[in-house]
Order: C-alpha cells, then structure tokens, then sequence
C-alpha cells in the first residue's frame, strides 16, 4: 500500500505540470493581461512608422478605450501626439499640441512629460511665419520653449531648447526692428524710439542689436540730449566690441567727453563663439534662396549666451508720450509741445497722458508684427500732436485720395523738424 502511493504522487504532479503547459500553448494572448495590449500597441506603432497614421491612431485609440489599466496606457496616449506631429500640416501639427497637453495633463510626472511640452513647443516652431508676417505662432513657441526650461532644467533637451528659444526671438527681434526701421528713417522718432528700446532691452542676442543700439544713440543725439545718447554708444562698446560700428561709438564718446568702458569679458567670449560659428552660416546668396520658404530664416539667430526668460507680457508695454518731465529722455527736439518721455505700459491699459482719438492711428500702437505699415493718416505722425488733447472737436476723416501722393508727403508735420 505504501509503495503504490509513492508511485501515485509522482504520476499526480506529471500530470497537473503536463496541464499547466498544454494551457499555455493553446492560449497565448490570454497568458498575461499585457499581452493583448502589448498586440495592440506594436502593431499601431509600426503602422505610424509606415505613414498610416490614422490606422494606427485608431489601434492606439482602441486600446486606451479597451484597456484603462494597461502599462501601455501613457505610451498611446504620447503615440497619438507623435502620429499627427509626423503627419505635418497645420491641422496636423495643432492637434498634436492639443494631444501633447493632454498627455501632461495627464500624466506630469512621468518623464515623457518633459518630451511632450517640447514637442508642443516644437509644434508651434514648425509653423513660424517670417518676421514681416503674423507673429502669433512664434511668439506662442516662445513661451512654451520658456515654459520647458523653467519646469525641466535637468532634462537632456535643454540645450535643443535653448537654441530654439535663441532662434524665435530671433525671428520677434527681426519683425520689431523692421517696423523702427520703418519709422527711423521716416525720421518717425517718436514711433522709432519706443521699438528699439524694448527690442535692445529684451533681446540683447539679436544679430543687429548693435545696429538698434546705434539708432537709439542718434535719436537722442540729434535731440541734443548726449548724455542719453552717451549710454546706448557706450552699451555697443561694452556688449558688443566686434561690431563694426564699436569705433565710431568710442569716437562718438570721445566727442561727449564721455569715458569709453572696456568691453565686457563675457560678452567678448559671446562674440567670439559666434564668430567661430559664422563659419557654419550659408551666405547671402544661399540665405536670399530662403525667400521661397515658407517659414523665416533663423541662420542669423545667436549661438551662445542666455535667451531671454521674462515672458513677454510681463515686460510691459513702453511708449513715448507728449509732453510732462523727461524720464529715459525727450525725443523729438527741444521745441514746445514737441518734447516726449518714455512710459511703461500695461498692455490693455491706457496711459495717462493718452487722450482717446477718433479715425487716427497712433504708430506706437499700430501692429508690431513686422508689415511695416505706415501711420493711418498721411497728414501727421502722431495724432496727439496733430490736436490738442483738451479740444473736443473731432478728428477729420483721412482723405484717401491724398495717401499716396508723394509731393504732398514733403509737406507733412514731423515730430522732430530737423
């Protein structure tokens, strides 16, 4: 009897593992609850992989909807993001950062989030307009590429964000320094004036800072205030001392009695990292081929130094108003009612001294998204000092007819008479 269950044991335990076995083989998928997502998820994959996105968006959709618990959950929620990245297009690319922020949303703690608001930031730099255009988009990848370096400062991405960054505000500082060049040579200091100091304060890296710098010096220098002047000459100096216009600067100080500065170690190691990188840079005749593209040429942008991280609508909004003391310097001559300071802002807010016009167009308010358009009326080149601010008559309807004339612009009313 003994011997005959210890025959019986062994016989017992071949069968159940015999079991065991032929039940796995039979059922694959049913082995693990993994393995049916796992399924779904490599084929969706390789579909995107081969272009078929919206075979594969519909594979990694199922198993979202099927599988709440799966551990492939965050990587379909992130592979739908990347399916219409890849897929390009407008609609394309503005739906992956709706899916990009919904992947955060969802999961901001993963490291994959880091990735996500990258590609939302990249989302927006694909469809960058050239600087003479809408700005909205740059301006919006500005901020979320500002957004990435403040929320992930340890992320292997940094430096990919960091040039990008370099490269929007680039593209920002190019569109506001066309419209002051506009106005600059119009002799529209007032308009001119207000630009280049916010284009010179935010974007110190911008290829033709120094230029804008020197614009701001002859402003203030033919409104015989050198003093004011000394400062932006000085500034190209110290900041700036391989620029081609660094000697007529010094000479400009010289003439002030002005001490010159010496230039700036870390701005000369800056300046030189970019002449290193010039090297890289296509040439004009490649860069002027750039106009068939649809989005803007950023082989300009800085290479090295700190973007700027203040986010655009904290800086405020600075404008140049008629008359009161002289706080950054009057622009626009010493003559009576043609004195005019420099104020700060708030966007949607009005300033003190800005009295409300009808069917006139102040050109410090106009559109700064780079189309260089002229002030709404021909007749003046702000409408403050076209009319009293105490009067209550309205403001005449502009003549159209007289907009385009070329002899009749000689005659217009400058705020600087020079």
């Amino acid at each position: 009897m003994k011997h005959s269950r210890t025959l019986w044991i062994p016989v017992l335990a071949a069968t159940l593992l015999a079991g065991c076995l032929g039940k796995k083989k039979a059922a694959p998928i049913a082995g693990t609850s993994a393995e049916p997502d796992k399924v779904l998820f490599a084929k969706a994959t390789e579909d995107i992989k081969h272009g078929r996105y919206t075979v594969g968006r519909l594979g990694l959709q199922t198993l979202i909807n099927t599988y709440p618990d799966s551990e492939y959950l965050a990587k379909a929620k992130l592979g739908i993001g990347d399916s219409y990245y890849k897929e390009g297009g407008m609609a394309g690319l503005k739906q992956s950062i709706v899916e990009y922020k919904d992947f955060i949303t969802f999961f901001p703690f993963l490291d994959e989030a880091a990735y996500a608001q990258m590609q939302i930031a990249m989302g927006h730099y694909r469809q960058m307009e050239k600087p003479d255009r809408d700005h909205s988009e740059v301006v919006q990848a500005e901020a979320e590429f500002q957004t990435f370096l403040e929320k992930y400062p340890n992320s292997p991405l940094v430096p990919q964000a960091e040039q990008h960054l370099r490269e929007t505000q680039e593209v920002i500082a190019e569109g506001n320094f066309r419209v002051a060049n506009f106005y600059y040579i119009r002799n529209g200091y007032k308009a001119a004036g207000a630009r280049l100091i916010e284009l010179t304060n935010r974007y110190p890296l911008y290829s033709e800072a120094d230029k804008a710098n020197w614009m701001l010096g002859q402003i203030y220098e033919k409104s015989e205030h050198n003093e004011l002047a000394a400062q932006y000459y000085a500034r190209i100096v110290k900041e700036y001392p391989f620029s081609s216009m660094a000697g007529d600067a010094k000479a400009k100080l010289t003439k002030f009695g002005t001490p010159v500065p010496q230039p700036d170690p870390t701005a000369v190691a800056r300046m030189q990292k970019e002449q290193d990188a010039a090297h890289n840079r296509p040439n004009i005749l490649l860069r002027s081929m750039g106009v068939l593209k649809n989005g803007p040429d950023v082989s300009m942008s800085a290479h090295s130094g700190p973007p700027t991280m203040t986010p655009a609508s904290e800086t405020g909004d600075e404008t140049l108003s008629f008359g009161g003391p002289s706080t950054l310097g009057m622009i626009g001559g010493t003559g009576a009612g043609n004195t005019a300071t420099v104020e700060t802002v708030t966007p949607g807010t009005r300033s003190p001294t800005e009295q409300p016009a009808a069917n006139t167009t102040d050109p410090i308010r106009s559109p700064s998204d780079g189309s260089a358009s002229p002030p709404g009326t021909a007749g003046t080149s702000d409408p403050s000092a076209a009319q009293p601010a105490n009067s209550t008559t309205p403001a005449a309807p502009a003549d159209k007819s007289q907009e385009s004339t070329s002899k009749k612009k000689k005659g217009i009313h400058k705020i600087i008479p020079f």
